[in-house]
């Protein structure tokens, strides 16, 4: 199954259901009022995951959750909390401090153990809302989700063999050679031909599935010539397959001046791991904000469907955040499912409550709660 699924007729679903920390659990109660609204057939079955269990457990992403996602026809993850390493074990319980345990995104490992490669994030704005950047945007964000800065191959301490290895390949890294191991650190960055084609061909049937007239390769080619470049030569060799779709490049510098600039000049955008992160968040706030981003995590088995943002512990149990992501994160599911009926009218009971302007939460100037606007949405339907 890739980016969207086919409807399984009269299938109860099975949905594993990881609300996270803070907010997550939050906007995941919201979302549940909308799919019970829609009477979605489906079991949902509850999975731990996040900071809570990393710090009573030393892990973040525990076997029985990964053995869950491994029986299920989908997910909806919720959001979580990430800190530094020093930070991170001072807060573990006492049975588990000084066992040099390293808190590791469970996300990250998530999108990597099921090889969920495509980080698939649309951002629309929807008429009516009033943080908008400018009407009519309609973005479609391709990230590469398994590679790139995000593989997890870093040294820190640097041993002597990796130093030697650069020392004797990289010139420019001759002015570190009498920095002590111990005083820098290498994060590795790792792009494949697989990886790479994959998305960038993900993005164009895309495109000429849903209409979209470009697909603009992202990249920092210029500069870091092995991996960018790969990306890069790969999506040209791709954009042939694509003769009806017009395809371009930006770097990811320029490419960031020119959406603010032109948003209206861009459709489909592909993008490396870290980049893709990058220029979503940006695409995001263009059209309201991360309380509007939503984003699936999509493999060929299993796909993971969440908001963008983070779990903001600062508003965890005040019910103030906007929850219109994760509602159309659950949208994103139903369409992955083939419930694209269902999926339709999820969106345009968001849009029909955005425009008529009457719940709004704080980020859109309003004061109404998380659950009275996923009620809201719910009663549209």
């Amino acid at each position: 199954m890739s980016v969207s699924g086919e409807k399984a007729q009269g299938k109860k679903y099975k949905i594993a259901w990881l609300p996270g920390d803070g907010i997550g659990k939050e906007v995941m109660e919201a979302a549940r009022i909308v799919l019970d609204k829609l009477k979605f057939n489906a079991e949902y079955i509850h999975g731990d995951i996040g900071w809570e269990f990393w710090c009573k457990e030393g892990e973040s992403f525990p076997q029985r959750t990964i053995d869950l996602l491994k029986s299920v026809d989908a997910s909806m993850f919720g959001a979580i909390t990430s800190k530094p390493v020093k930070a991170a074990e001072a807060e573990l319980v006492p049975e588990l401090k000084g066992k040099g345990l390293v808190y590791r995104s469970p996300i990250v490992r998530m999108r990597q153990l099921f090889d969920l490669w495509t980080c698939l994030r649309p951002c629309k704005a929807y008429p009516g809302n009033p943080i908008n950047y400018k009407e009519g945007i309609d973005l479609v964000v391709f990230r590469e989700n398994t590679e790139d800065l995000y593989a997890g191959v870093e040294f820190s301490p640097v041993p002597q063999e990796v130093k030697d290895v650069l020392l004797k390949n990289a010139k420019g890294f001759a002015a570190f050679k009498d920095v002590p191991l111990d005083q820098y650190a290498i994060t590795c960055k790792i792009n494949t031909r697989k990886g790479s084609e994959r998305i960038i061909r993900a993005a164009f049937e895309y495109a000429k599935k849903h209409g979209y007239p470009k697909v603009t390769i992202i990249h920092k080619a210029n500069v870091v010539r092995a991996t960018e470049g790969l990306f890069l030569d790969i999506g040209k060799e791709v954009a042939k397959d694509f003769p009806g779709i017009q395809m371009d490049d930006a770097n990811i510098d320029a490419i960031c001046m020119w959406l603010l600039k032109n948003p209206k000049n861009y459709s489909v955008l592909v993008a490396t791991n870290m980049f893709g992160d990058i220029v979503s968040d940006l695409c995001a706030q263009m059209v309201g904000g991360l309380g509007f981003g939503c984003s699936g995590n999509i493999g060929d088995k299993l796909a993971v469907f969440e908001p963008t943002h983070g779990s903001a512990p600062k508003y965890a149990g005040q019910y103030k955040t906007n929850p219109i992501a994760t509602i159309l994160a659950a949208k994103m599911m139903l369409d992955w499912l083939g419930e694209k009926e269902m999926g339709a009218r999820v969106e345009n009971a968001v849009a029909t409550v955005i425009k008529e302007g009457k719940v709004r939460t704080y980020d859109m100037g309003g004061s109404n709660t998380t659950l009275e606007m996923a009620e809201a949405i719910a009663a549209k339907l």
